[in-house]
């Protein structure tokens, strides 16, 4: 569509709108709308890791949304499971900085699930809009993250989440930073959730790549690893599935993963480079009432930063260094 000369607003089109949500738990967070006019509309949580939570293309939801939903940051909500009890699922939860993966004790030190980073709150640097009089179809959010303590570790990391006009798609770039004077270890796992009615008994799960499946027995697994099924009795409680893929690249190191739901017609595709994130876990929980698969690109699968030191496989910043990571998401209408 030629919009040239016919809107002097470009709202008539889309773009970024902030507001503060007002009830409940989730009073006095800030968010911003992002619509991309193709309707691929999604809620970024300022105040929550600059995460995604709400996310819809045309009159499909595409996201899972937990039961506990968006609340306020709980900065101390990083022992044990805490972190469940703020957990709003939401298209994106970003786990890290330092630890991925479940509760630990490690070296006198004490690891909440998953990490800090998704309960921090964002100082917001930029929003640019779209501007529809000189064309300029660019939109982004600009936030900075800082997850810091006296005596270390003093983590930072840059969100820029960027889309077009006209594009179904969001960029996310995250630039991470020791702002600390001691090497530290660093882990980060991109947890994409996904609901109904994208997800549904007969959307194919679409990855490649070497795979296992933890031995743990509470892992029961969906006996076709590609294709959802109707809701598992076996997966109420926290019975689920997980999947950990040395994922698979092309000769330009890309990894994809997507959803495909036959029934819609459309789906949503995950992209990256392998050698920032060289990992991918999907999460297959289909309890009745909680029907999720999480698409999870990651520096590592959740094995936790004791486990990821003791293989060998934990990296580490010096101070000043920077590690930088990519990814897209979008909505695809063929397969």
């Amino acid at each position: 569509m030629n919009h040239r000369g016919k809107v002097g607003n470009v709202k008539q089109l889309g773009g970024i709108e902030t507001s503060v949500l007002d009830a409940g738990a989730a009073a006095g967070v800030r968010i911003a709308w992002v619509d991309t006019g193709t309707g691929f509309r999604f809620k970024v949580v300022l105040d929550r890791g600059m995460d995604i939570a709400d996310a819809w293309y045309k009159d499909c939801n595409l996201a899972w949304l937990s039961q506990v939903g968006i609340v306020k940051p709980q900065l101390l909500a990083n022992s044990g499971l805490n972190w469940l009890r703020t957990f709003a699922g939401g298209l994106l939860t970003t786990c890290g900085l330092d630890h991925v993966g479940g509760p630990e004790e490690d070296g006198g030190e004490s690891r909440g699930i998953h990490g800090q980073l998704s309960n921090l709150p964002a100082t917001l640097l930029q929003v640019q809009q779209p501007d529809a009089i000189q064309d300029q179809a660019l939109m982004l959010l600009k936030g900075e993250l800082r997850q810091q303590k006296i005596f270390g570790p003093n983590l930072k990391m840059t969100r820029t989440i960027s889309a077009r006009l006209g594009e179904a798609a969001f960029t996310i770039e995250d630039e991470i930073v020791n702002e600390g004077n001691t090497e530290v270890p660093w882990m980060l796992l991109y947890h994409f959730n996904f609901g109904y009615p994208l997800l549904d008994a007969g959307t194919q799960i679409h990855w490649e790549g070497e795979h296992s499946i933890p031995s743990d027995p509470k892992f029961l697994t969906n006996p076709d690893i590609k294709l959802v099924p109707e809701p598992l009795e076996a997966h109420r409680g926290s019975g689920e599935s997980v999947i950990f893929i040395d994922v698979a690249a092309d000769a330009q190191h890309r990894s994809t993963c997507a959803l495909w739901n036959p029934h819609l017609g459309f789906g949503v595709r995950l992209e990256w480079d392998k050698r920032q994130l060289p990992w991918l876990t999907n999460w297959q929980h289909f309890a009745p009432h909680e029907f999720v698969t999480g698409l999870e690109p990651g520096t590592h699968p959740p094995i936790g930063q004791k486990k990821a030191r003791e293989t060998g496989s934990l990296g580490y910043l010096k101070p000043l260094e920077r590690k930088k990571i990519e990814l897209k998401l979008s909505i695809i209408t063929a397969i």
